[in-house]
């Protein structure tokens, strides 16, 4: 009985041990799919997968350009050439300054500006490569022959700021959002977790000691694994840095108010305070500091005085890059290429951004008039009134004609009204200036935003309400009055109706009084920020900033689009409504195509020189789309084609 009893104990133990082996072994698979499943987690965000492909130049999109300034960012030199790249596109000089090939950006190359260029042999491939950074496209790699395009599904990690390649064969990125990644043809991953969620601004040195300039977190310093920083309470001048440059032991850091000297990764001292230092050049014994509007200022580096370019040559403006060829010294301004010999004083131009029509590229607003004139508003340049055959335009800027929002024809009165952001200026037909109404003149705030016909007079958006002029004055409305929300983005009108967009929601308005708010707590709205409204037949379009496009129908109900809604942007006022037709221009996602008689939409990328779409316009049988980045037009008829 006692042998059956300890046998009966052994069983239990077994069993208990049993089951607490397997309860464990439970335990530790759990943990272990934790754990992996944690670590991919970790991998998953800091790893983005891209893809490597042959980029095939874009045929026949029928897009015709409009010459806008060529801006120059950054020169090297591959293959005994001399490549320079803007935003337009690269262009190809032989050694002599003949240019051989232009790349536009749109055709050529992907609709995005350049934003670097550095030649490299990269780990994927067994040749040099001119490799190009775009701003929202990823990497170009150019062989001589044909671009490869490195391109990240990850929009984070296609937005670059500057590159900068390692002897290992890497290339490594600065991004706007992402810091610093890296690419080592296999894979493309953060650098480093303490270099993750930075907009960066420069890069210098390599992986194991690197430098990097920072929009608002002044600059970084990476060695020996781990990072440094250094802002005003370190000595820097100012947390914006623009531009970057080792000599030895020494780190030279340009920011917006002066260059900080950094000496063995220590502060040290400031030199050029004040000067918006946007590149720099540094050799044993001088200091190249190249400024926004100072030109370049040559700092000698054993206590003489600092010296500018003065003298003979030409002033420089706006200058980009600094580098060395020779025995001379080059600087990539935002007109052209200049150089400076070894012992010469002054700069001589090597090379001049040709002649343009339009006086920039940021465009904001466009409009046509009687005369089929188009009127060409700048983000913050004023304005041009380009003739319609495209030859020439006249520029208009001043303190009021500056920041343009909207151009809108009173086909009333034949006045062109421009809505800014220092208040509505009135031109007559002929395209002289008559009038500037702000707050002074009873308008609830100086920035209009919009400009309609509404009733007998006009309404005006703003960020602070409405304002109604006609016959009998000047009134304004707000949430007090009923609007859902002050800050007033668009205007739409039909008949009595005025619907207007706002931060908060849809606003109808019927003889001025307003009906019916529309909200996503009150109606099936999608997105409360409206940033464009149009009338197409017996609904309403509305544009939004998240949601793209919806459509209003007279019972209150919005319907969403295949396609034409989702979650992107369309960009203030840029919607445009043809016969055939309905357009909008998006932030970095093109130009949204719906045709009325098929009822579907598509979408443009191939042709624009930018996908951040911010105007449209119609005349004369022709669609101009205007962009961050120059004005393209096409005829309408070629549209789908």
């Amino acid at each position: 009985m006692k042998r059956a009893s300890i046998v009966s104990v052994r069983a239990v133990v077994t069993a208990s041990l049993t089951v607490a082996v397997g309860f464990a072994a439970l335990v530790m698979w759990h943990s272990s799919r934790a754990i992996r499943s944690a670590a991919e987690d970790v991998r998953a965000e800091h790893e983005f997968p891209f893809v490597v492909r042959p980029l095939a130049p874009a045929l026949n999109t029928g897009f015709e350009t409009v010459s806008s300034p060529a801006v120059l960012l950054q020169a090297a030199r591959f293959q005994n050439h001399l490549y320079i790249a803007g935003p337009a596109g690269l262009l190809e000089y032989e050694a002599g300054g003949t240019l051989l090939h232009q790349y536009a950006v749109g055709s050529d190359l992907p609709g995005s500006p350049l934003v670097a260029l550095a030649p490299a042999v990269l780990a994927d491939s067994r040749e040099p490569e001119l490799v190009v950074a775009t701003a929202s496209d990823g990497l170009l790699a150019f062989n001589g022959r044909a671009f490869r395009q490195i391109l990240p599904a990850c929009a984070d990690a296609r937005a670059i700021t500057a590159i900068l390649p390692a002897p290992s064969g890497h290339l490594l990125l600065g991004t706007k959002k992402r810091g610093v990644l890296v690419y080592d043809g296999k894979q493309i991953t953060v650098l480093h977790p303490t270099l993750d969620a930075l907009y960066v601004t420069a890069l210098a040195g390599d992986e194991s000691d690197l430098w990097i300039g920072t929009l608002n977190r002044g600059v970084l310093h990476f060695h020996a694994g781990e990072t440094d920083s250094f802002a005003e309470a370190q000595g820097l001048p100012d947390p914006q840095v623009q531009s970057l440059a080792i000599s030895g032991d020494t780190t030279y850091v340009g920011t917006a108010t002066g260059v900080a000297v950094f000496n063995v990764g220590r502060f040290s001292r400031v030199l050029a305070p004040g000067v918006l230092a946007t590149a720099l050049f540094a050799t044993s014994t001088q200091l190249f500091v190249g400024s926004e509007d100072q030109g370049v200022i040559v700092i000698p580096l054993e206590g003489r005085r600092p010296n500018p370019n003065l003298g003979p040559g030409v002033q420089l403006a706006e200058v980009r890059q600094l580098f060395s060829s020779g025995d001379a010294v080059f600087a990539v301004a935002r007109s052209g290429l200049y150089r400076m010999n070894a012992h010469a004083f002054g700069w001589q131009r090597v090379l001049e951004a040709g002649a343009a029509v339009l006086s920039d590229r940021n465009i904001s607003a466009l409009a046509t008039d009687a005369t089929g004139r188009l009127w060409v508003g700048y983000f913050d340049r004023g304005l041009d009134l380009l003739e319609s055959d495209n030859s020439r335009a006249r520029h208009v800027e001043d303190e009021h004609v500056f920041c343009v929002n909207r151009i809108f024809l009173d086909s009333k009165t034949g006045a062109i009204d421009i809505a800014t952001a220092n208040g509505l200026v009135r031109f007559d037909a002929s395209g002289s200036e008559q009038q500037v109404l702000t707050r002074a003149d009873g308008l609830i705030a100086d920035h209009v935003t919009d400009v309609a016909a509404y009733r007998d007079g006009l309404a005006l958006a703003t960020p602070a309400g409405l304002t109604f002029l006609d016959a009998s004055g000047v009134r304004s409305m707000y949430a007090f009055h009923g609007l859902v929300n002050n800050h007033v983005y668009a205007l739409g009108v039909s008949g009595d109706e005025l619907m207007a967009g706002t931060l908060g929601g849809l606003s109808l308005l019927n003889k001025g009084d307003v009906t019916v708010n529309y909200t996503t707590a009150s109606s099936n709205l999608k997105h409360n920020w409206i940033s464009a409204v149009v009338r197409v037949g017996s609904e309403w379009m509305v544009g939004t900033y998240g949601a793209g496009v919806l459509g209003l129908d007279r019972s209150g109900r919005f319907r969403s689009f295949e396609i034409g809604s989702g979650q992107f942007e369309v960009n203030p006022n840029a919607m445009l409504v043809t016969p055939s037709y309905v357009l909008a221009g998006t932030l970095g996602g093109g130009l949204y195509l719906y045709d009325r008689q098929s009822e579907r939409w598509s979408v443009i990328h191939d042709g624009l020189p930018s996908l951040n779409v911010t105007a449209l316009a119609a005349v004369n049988g022709y669609i101009y789309v205007g962009t961050d980045n120059g004005l393209v037009r096409i005829p309408e008829q070629k549209l789908h084609s």
